[in-house]
C-alpha cells in the first residue's frame, strides 16, 4: 500500500508551497506569521528554498501553514 496517499503535502513542490503563501500573504506578512530570517530580512524565494531545506523544523511551520491556507481557500 502506497504510504504517500495519506500524505497531504505528497507531490507538492516546496517552491510552489511558498510561491502559494507569497502571493496570497506577502513577504511582510508571511514574515509576520512565520518569524524567520529568509522571510523577514531581503526576503527572496532562492534564500528560502536554501533555508526551508536545510531546517525542517521551519519547513513543517511553512507546510502547516500552507494546509491551513488551503483549507480556507
Amino acid at each position: 500500500m502506497d504510504n504517500n496517499s495519506n500524505n497531504p503535502m505528497h507531490g507538492i513542490k516546496l517552491e510552489d508551497i511558498i510561491n502559494t503563501l507569497v502571493e496570497h500573504y506577502g513577504w511582510e506578512e508571511l514574515g509576520k506569521r512565520i518569524n524567520i530570517k529568509c522571510f523577514n530580512i531581503n526576503p527572496s524565494l532562492k534564500s528560502s528554498l536554501t533555508f526551508l531545506r536545510k531546517t525542517p523544523w521551519a519547513r513543517t511551520k511553512v507546510e502547516k501553514l500552507y494546509l491551513s491556507l488551503k483549507k480556507k481557500i
